[in-house]
């Protein structure tokens, strides 16, 4: 109140509002990026966190099929394969890709062997090897009009060098077809690295524009590497010292005092980095995946999630409990992705030291800033 900022709920709620309307604009503004692509078939394009390049594989995949080519538009995750799909699902039909979705439910549309069951010991040589094997051969043994002239792929960074050359093999043309990489080489999460395997251009983004200037600074420290934050100014981050074993259920709280505030349940999601909340195990259990993702799109209720499935995905508010990490070698990269899916109001819960000790003491001393600037 003495800063002047955010006095009350009436304030708070049209400050999110004009906050979601400058984010948009920024985005849309991101077009004259797109319109640099339009003489470029191998191009890769380089964003941190929130610098917009989902919105820009989007638009890229969009204009191409205007233009009359056949499309894939594929990613690696669950919920930005659903969020791809709803997105162009509203396009009219001359503007959708041909194909949208997981790269990995390709070969499995062509006949390649289903995955395993969940306890079967031969998951991951599965997705990293047999499977990408049978897509190559699946699709060199597709007829032409069943390729693609191009293929834009979003979050480009979870691909296994496996991956790449059946993408290759996609493209009616393996030398002039189109191809579209976008990625942030940040947000690593998953032991396993590629690189495409052919020369292609490249675009950085530096612009951070979908986070509040507060909450990208806290995050830069973890290599986003921005030059700028074009975000509109918004209250503090919000730190809450805890052990790891109670992150949880402060994060359950903070959520509580959230919608005291005045948010609404659809702007939140709680987001865990270590052992997955129980209501998230129990909305899968009920719904099933693609249920478990309609809910997060329907906006309606807080959503609980992981940081891993949550990559190119935002709220508005997100609170995030540090409960440990699943993978610790890449803890810095589980902090970097938690810290920057909020776009107005972020909440961190966890012990200070620990989390200091995965993302650095960068990391530790904004966090502790924002205490002050909090209390």
């Amino acid at each position: 109140m003495l800063e002047g900022k955010l006095p009350g709920q009436t304030s708070l709620l049209s400050w999110a509002e004009e906050n979601e309307a400058y984010v948009d604009q920024l985005t849309r503004d991101q077009a004259k990026v797109a319109r640099m692509l339009r003489a470029q078939r191998r191009l890769k394009v380089i964003g941190g966190a929130d610098t917009g390049t989902t919105w820009l594989a989007l638009e890229q995949a969009r204009r191409l099929a205007a233009a009359g080519e056949r499309v894939a538009l594929v990613c690696y995750s669950r919920g930005l394969a659903r969020y791809l799909q709803r997105m162009t699902s509203q396009w009219l039909p001359r503007h959708r890709p041909a194909y949208v979705g997981l790269f990995h439910a390709l070969p499995l549309q062509w006949g390649a062997d289903p995955p395993p069951t969940e306890d079967s010991v031969e998951g991951s040589s599965y997705y990293e090897e047999r499977l990408p094997a049978q897509m190559g051969e699946l699709a060199a043994s597709l007829a032409e009009e069943e390729k693609f002239d191009a293929i834009v792929v979003d979050e480009a960074q979870d691909f296994g060098d496996a991956w790449w050359p059946p993408t290759l093999a996609c493209l009616r043309d393996q030398e002039t077809g189109g191809l579209y990489v976008f990625l942030d080489e940040a947000q690593r999460v998953f032991e396993r690295h590629g690189e495409v395997p052919i020369p292609l251009s490249t675009i950085v983004l530096d612009e951070n524009i979908r986070n509040t200037k507060q909450i990208a600074e806290v995050f830069g420290s973890l290599g986003a590497g921005q030059a700028r934050y074009r975000g509109m100014d918004g209250p503090p981050v919000r730190f809450a010292q805890c052990s790891e074993g109670q992150a949880v259920h402060e994060a359950d709280s903070q959520v509580d005092s959230l919608l005291g505030e005045g948010w609404q349940p659809g702007q939140i999601a709680l987001l865990v980095t270590g052992k997955r909340h129980p209501l998230q195990v129990e909305t899968l259990d009920y719904h099933g995946w693609d249920g478990y993702w309609d809910e997060f799109f329907a906006s309606q209720e807080v959503f609980y999630g992981h940081v891993l499935g949550f990559k190119g995905l935002e709220r508005p508010v997100v609170v995030l409990a540090v409960n440990g990490l699943r993978d610790e070698s890449h803890g810095r990269e589980y902090l970097y992705v938690g810290l920057s899916r909020a776009r107005a109001r972020l909440v961190v819960c966890g012990d200070l030291d620990q989390i200091a000790a995965a993302g650095g003491e960068g990391l530790r001393r904004r966090l502790r800033a924002s205490v002050g600037r909090s209390a």
